[in-house]
């Protein structure tokens, strides 16, 4: 178990100062990082030894919108590891004052430079050892499990919104590659131009949950597109959208966000955005 203080940055803010959900997978990002450097490894040492650690998925749940400058703490663990290649990691983050804010289920995969890509390798024994197991802790009853909500009422005829950009040479990461938050940034800002063609603040939006599966990266310069449609809402009337990213012509990732609108009781502004 490693346990560390978290902080979300100033720009991560909106003007209502809520945190937005790709700042909170930052956090997440960067408590994992942190683990990972506390157990002796370190980005650098990865860089030396020629293999990285990739998401292949990742599911988030939100108690709460953090404001900055609130005192957080983060915790995360290995729950799982499958063939010596392929980790769960769960991150934690709670509130001093307030209690849970949001956990993370990221599913993680271990790879090593091969040509001119990446493929799966298993984990050194020095890797191993320093990332036990401790299914345990993932068994402890979590009052903000990291799954998403189920599905009250399908919608099978809403329309699909288009979102469509070149991708910075800026926003890659060091695989080269956009960092996985910055498609959660991709399906928001695709849902507030929609809130914002009907006349509703796009600040309202407030996210309840999400899940991204990842199966290529985003590269600078490629054409990004974003394809999202109402699936339905759930049994507290929060929106759920499902959402496809493509890199050129390819399918770079799959995501569910899963949304509300602060200061109202039900998503039906935003459903109706969304031709629901």
């Amino acid at each position: 178990m490693f346990e560390t203080r978290a902080h979300i940055p100033r720009h991560a803010f909106s003007v209502r100062d809520a945190a937005r959900a790709g700042d909170v997978w930052r956090a997440f990002q960067e408590i994992a990082v942190d683990a990972s450097t506390a157990a002796g490894w370190p980005p650098k040492r990865y860089r030396v030894e020629g293999t990285a650690f990739i998401v292949r998925s990742m599911t988030v749940r939100h108690a709460l919108e953090p404001y900055y400058g609130e005192a957080l703490s983060g915790r995360s663990w290995i729950s799982r590891m499958r063939r010596e290649m392929f980790s769960t990691r769960e991150v934690r983050i709670a509130s001093d004052e307030r209690g849970p804010v949001a956990s993370a289920r990221q599913e993680w995969v271990h790879v090593a430079a091969a040509g001119a890509g990446l493929e799966p390798t298993r984990g050194s024994a020095a890797l191993l050892a320093a990332f036990p197991v401790e299914a345990e802790l993932g068994s402890i009853d979590d009052p903000l499990a990291p799954v998403l909500p189920e599905l009250a009422r399908k919608i099978d005829d809403a329309p699909a919104r288009t979102l469509e950009f070149e991708a910075w040479w800026t926003w890659m990461d060091p695989l080269d590659h956009a960092n996985h938050p910055a498609y959660v940034d991709w399906c928001d800002e695709a849902l507030s131009r929609s809130l914002h063609a009907i006349g509703v603040p796009p600040v309202a939006l407030a996210p309840v949950a999400e899940e991204v599966t990842y199966r290529a990266g985003v590269e600078g310069g490629q054409r990004t597109r974003v394809e999202s449609r109402l699936a339905g809402t759930t049994a507290e009337g929060h929106a759920v959208i499902a959402h496809r990213i493509f890199g050129g012509e390819t399918l770079s990732a799959t995501a569910t966000t899963v949304r509300r609108l602060h200061g109202h009781d039900d998503a039906s502004f935003l459903i109706r955005a969304l031709g629901g």
